[in-house]
């Protein structure tokens, strides 16, 4: 199995209402099939505020479902999204 953990901050500007829009598309993104365990999450309220926003754990039978899942259009329009709205990002993507 393969962990893929991706985690955003985002940027000040409409941070409430850009999370809320990527929630959305996130949970839209559930229906994609090589996704074999799909979890997302965001950072508790009372945490320090220089924590990431957000962050997807999902993970998948092997290398091939991640690199097909990469490729997938709602995956594509989803980075497309995030990139615009996103301060960082950082990526693991580990073996279990």
């Amino acid at each position: 199995m393969i962990r893929h953990i991706c985690m955003f901050k985002l940027k000040d500007e409409n941070k409430e209402a850009n999370l809320k829009e990527a929630l959305r598309r996130l949970e839209e993104m559930r229906e994609i099939p090589m996704i074999a365990t799909f979890e997302v999450v965001t950072n508790a309220a009372a945490a320090p505020d220089s924590n990431y926003d957000l962050s997807l754990i999902f993970d998948f039978k092997n290398m091939d479902d991640l690199n097909a899942y990469q490729k997938h259009p709602m995956h594509v329009e989803f980075g497309k999204f995030i990139t615009a709205i996103r301060e960082s990002r950082a990526c693991i993507d580990y073996e279990f």
